[in-house]
């Protein structure tokens, strides 16, 4: 049975039927958490006098910062088809995001002032569980001691920042861009075995935008970006790692015709006229927006929770 950890500004808790027992341990990050393995047991047997309803307690991130953010790139094939891209000729590739930008999973989403284009990813988050010393050889085998869990992410994306310049990093690392929670589910061997029966969900205001199964959909999985990655990224206990993100994202590729024409367009010209369709596109978020994200299986039995955040324009 999954294993869901939450976290307070000043404890942590594991939760069971909507109630959560207090995890007695001095650790303040979630790698020395995972260590602490013998508290989060004892956490679960406690009775029912001893815990406290979730809905009481004022969740933050289960991952501290600072951490390795490490994301995978258009790595779901309906993503790479509405990107106007060949899912065959996609590689597994990663870029960086600030821990600065990880935030909680009810908390703003603060969109600078400069920025126009603010879009949503819901993905699903890896969470380390060991130091992985370059060169690790990862396999079937030992994967469910790499990987401690999962949860939801939104690799929230500010998209005038991102296309014109070709600036993954910046355009993902402002604060408040990686709501990361409600809570770390921990797996055992069995249980990640089925991530591929895992739902991808995200809602605007209500509206679904995202729904997607990993299985038949996501390129590359977390042993062949793990093996990937760890040819030359270290990696330590409480890093993250973002899956990619399905279709239904604001962000849409120009129709052939449309695209061929701007490619004669001189840079300056083409991304003006870029800006100005995408302006009109309603479905990149605003002032208000609520957005929910959520991940589980079909059947309920591996549950990452739903992230509830509101926009807020600076």
């Amino acid at each position: 049975m999954t294993v869901s950890v939450l976290r307070t500004a000043d404890a942590w808790w594991v939760e069971s039927a909507g109630r959560a027992a207090r995890i007695a341990t001095a650790a303040t990050t979630t790698g020395r958490l995972l260590a602490d393995r013998s508290a989060i047991e004892a956490a679960l047997g406690n009775t029912d006098t001893d815990t406290v309803a979730v809905e009481h307690l004022d969740v933050i991130s289960p991952v501290t910062r600072p951490c390795r953010v490490v994301a995978q790139m258009t790595n779901f094939e309906s993503h790479v088809k509405d990107a106007g891209m060949d899912p065959a000729s996609v590689p597994l590739t990663f870029f960086r995001k600030a821990s600065a930008s990880i935030s909680g999973p009810f908390d703003d989403i603060v969109k600078p002032a400069h920025v126009q284009l603010l879009d949503y990813e819901v993905e699903i988050g890896l969470v380390i569980g060991r130091a992985i010393p370059v060169g690790t050889a990862i396999s079937d085998s030992n994967l469910a001691d790499v990987i401690a869990g999962l949860l939801v992410a939104n690799d929230v994306s500010a998209r005038d920042i991102q296309l014109p310049q070709t600036q993954f990093y910046e355009a993902k690392s402002y604060p408040s861009f990686t709501p990361v929670g409600p809570k770390l589910v921990l797996l055992n061997a069995d249980e990640l075995r089925r991530f591929g029966e895992l739902r991808l969900r995200l809602r605007v205001n209500g509206e679904e935008r995202q729904n997607s199964l990993v299985d038949g959909d996501m390129l590359y999985r977390p042993l062949q970006a793990l093996q990937s990655l760890t040819q030359f990224q270290e990696l330590a206990s409480g890093d993250l790692i973002l899956t990619g993100t399905p279709v239904g994202t604001a962000l849409r590729a120009p129709s052939k015709p449309v695209e061929i024409i701007g490619n004669l367009l001189p840079p300056a010209v083409k991304w003006k006229a870029f800006f100005k369709r995408q302006a009109a596109n309603p479905h990149y978020l605003q002032h208000g927006d609520v957005v929910e994200a959520s991940v589980a299986t079909d059947d309920g039995a591996i549950d990452l929770g739903t992230q509830h955040t509101t926009v807020r324009f600076a």
